[in-house]
């Protein structure tokens, strides 16, 4: 990169504040967002301050500084690289629970068994497949704990199906009184 005076050095400088700022602020509002979603709403609203102050500071750089498109385009770096990070920020979070729904072949009624032993709360019950007689269980867990189910899983019945999504609500059963006790 070549620098052509302390204009060019101030230039550079700008460039890399507005991008910082945009990683920032956008990663920022990805966990917001997260938080809503998640129904933690002191939190979400508290971090909302703070996102929107950095926001504004931003905008305020590249909106004085128009006549640059090089400041454009650090806004533009600024917020995809945001948008990643606050992305793999949630994923290392991994805020919440999930379900997991696994259709057996009716014969392995041992994962159940195996699941339960590893502290896993499943129910099931038998269905009716295609091909015949199905286990079919369900599986809560926290969101952090996923890829551990997941590889259990597989290791316990490589060619299980496997369902997996985020409930929203909960209600009933041994999980509320762990989770909300």
């Amino acid at each position: 990169m070549k620098v052509y005076g302390s204009g060019g050095v101030l230039q550079m400088g700008l460039v890399l504040i507005i991008i910082v700022i945009n990683v920032v602020y956008v990663s920022l509002f990805t966990l917001r967002m997260i938080l809503v979603l998640k129904n933690n709403k002191v939190l979400a609203s508290l971090l909302s301050m703070v996102e929107v102050f950095i926001y504004l500071m931003g905008l305020s750089i590249v909106l004085d500084n128009l006549d640059k498109p090089l400041n454009i385009l650090a806004y533009c770096i600024g917020w995809g690289t945001g948008v990643y990070l606050g992305s793999r920020i949630e994923e290392m979070l991994a805020l919440g629970y999930v379900t997991v729904q696994i259709v057996l072949d009716s014969a392995e009624v041992n994962v159940a068994q195996a699941l339960r032993e590893k502290g896993y709360g499943v129910t099931s019950w038998l269905a009716d497949g295609k091909d015949g007689k199905r286990l079919v269980m369900q599986v809560l867990a926290k969101r952090s704990n996923e890829k551990k189910l997941m590889k259990t899983i597989e290791s316990l019945s490589p060619k299980a199906f496997v369902i997996s999504y985020e409930p929203k609500t909960f209600k009933g059963g041994f999980w509320v009184k762990k989770i909300f006790n």
